[in-house]
């Protein structure tokens, strides 16, 4: 293992060892070493995962490749790297499976709606990337064409980047071309000892050299998986296993920790400050239409939910939610409500007691939601209403677009694909019903009113 209990050392590394050379290549040499010890620890150790197959030799000497269809192999690749960017390989593997069983080539998801696709990524997050490959499906079965099988094609369909371009031309078409993601420039860093910042544009476009450098012209996609391999199992951010490693004998950052004390291979690449999250708050109201006007005598059978979609563009967009609203600061009690009241007849002309009745309204719960940059405190309320002449005068106005809402059964609530901050509301929700209690995630306590 590397070192890890060591006197606290000077924040800045001495100049000569911290900074490498990022234009010295690797000699040629290392290059034959790092390929040929990789590419056999790779086929030895590498994870044995859905998305997964390799390029192996025959008897004769000839690659053979396992999965018969490259373009089915492509889209497999393509779905897997879009679900794990920003996500853990083991929560992808039951997604992966369940996606590939109701899509299983380019073509069946390019029949597929959005809202297909959005309910089968609920739970996943970053939901623009779910979009993109529906998206990108589309496109590609438009025009006609095959399987885009260089980096060049690959760049023009919509959401796919220079990493996944290059995953997928180096693992489904052969393509002698790099991929960098998080793993691969830990690995690089530590291989040449780069602590520069890896997020600097001129440093990424080093990275991506260093990268093409080494990619094995035999087995391109086989080696970019190792080196990806490489970075998530044992060249880990905060405990390499730098015993286990098979590059070892080729790093400058694991030489440089032997012959300074002062020095640690996590030190490599240099550790960047992320974005402070901003804090903002949001009340939910949980709108049910009930055809009782009896409090006593609500049941799952009489009534039904609310449910609002997100507008097509921004966070979570094109998703479905209950009705919220969205604030900058704190608010009491009372404004919020006030707020959901506007809301609600703003979009759905619900306006008691002109043409409804408010027959229970129960302050649920709060929890906080975390974004990648967003901290949300979010307040859950209970609204039940009972409508005055029924449904269809409510929701049948010219100006209410009935494709951005659903009224919808508990049961049918349930079975949506809804994202996990959604579903937890839900689950606070129907939790008080049956106890009768809050479920709040901190103790309710009483705020100021905002002035």
């Amino acid at each position: 293992m590397a070192k890890t209990n060591k006197t606290k050392r000077p924040q800045l590394i001495k100049q000569e060892e911290q900074i490498g050379d990022i234009e010295d290549l690797f000699s040629e040499e290392d290059t034959h070493k790092i390929r040929a010890s990789l590419l056999e620890w790779y086929d030895k150790n590498q994870r044995d995962l859905p998305w997964r197959t390799s390029t192996k030799k025959s008897e004769n000497g000839e690659n053979v490749q396992e999965e018969e269809e490259e373009e089915k192999r492509a889209y497999g690749v393509w779905v897997s790297e879009v679900m794990l960017q920003q996500t853990r390989v083991q929560t992808v593997i039951d997604y992966y499976n369940r996606w590939m069983l109701k899509w299983p080539t380019l073509q069946h998801l390019s029949q597929g709606s959005l809202e297909e696709v959005n309910e089968m990524w609920a739970g996943l997050g970053y939901y623009r990337r779910a979009r993109f490959l529906l998206e990108g499906a589309k496109m590609i079965v438009a025009e006609g064409s095959e399987f885009p099988n260089t980096v060049f094609a690959l760049r023009k369909v919509p959401g796919i980047g220079d990493y996944t371009a290059g995953a997928i031309a180096s693992i489904a078409f052969k393509q002698v071309v790099p991929v960098v993601d998080g793993n691969v420039v830990r690995v690089l860093a530590r291989l040449k000892a780069i602590s520069a910042n890896p997020k600097d544009k001129t440093t990424v476009k080093n990275f991506w050299k260093l990268a093409a450098q080494l990619v094995d012209p035999s087995r391109p996609g086989d080696f970019n998986q190792s080196l990806m391999e490489l970075g998530a199992t044992l060249c880990t951010p905060l405990n390499p296993n730098c015993t286990s490693c098979p590059v070892s004998s080729q790093c400058r950052a694991l030489h440089n920790s032997r012959n300074d004390e002062s020095v640690m291979v996590m030190d490599y690449p240099m550790k960047v400050v992320k974005a402070k999250q901003r804090n903002d708050f949001s009340t939910v109201s949980v709108v049910e239409i009930s055809r009782s006007q009896d409090r006593s005598q609500q049941t799952k059978s009489n009534s039904r939910v609310l449910l609002v979609k997100r507008p097509d563009e921004g966070l979570l967009a094109g998703l479905w939610e209950f009705p919220c609203v969205t604030l900058d600061e704190e608010a009491d009690l009372s404004m919020r409500r006030k707020l959901i009241d506007q809301l609600l007849k703003k979009s759905f002309k619900l306006n008691p007691p002109k043409n409804c009745n408010v027959i229970s309204r129960e302050l649920v719960g709060e929890f906080v939601h975390v974004f990648s940059h967003i901290r949300r405190k979010i307040y859950v309320e209970l609204l039940v209403l009972h409508l005055k002449g029924g449904k269809h005068v409510l929701f049948e106005e010219d100006d209410i677009n009935a494709t951005d809402w659903k009224l919808l059964d508990s049961e049918a609530v349930s079975r949506m694909g809804l994202t996990s901050s959604v579903r937890k509301v839900y689950s606070m929700v129907q939790k008080f019903k049956q106890d009768g209690t809050s479920n709040n995630s901190v103790p309710l306590r009483k705020r100021p009113k905002c002035s």
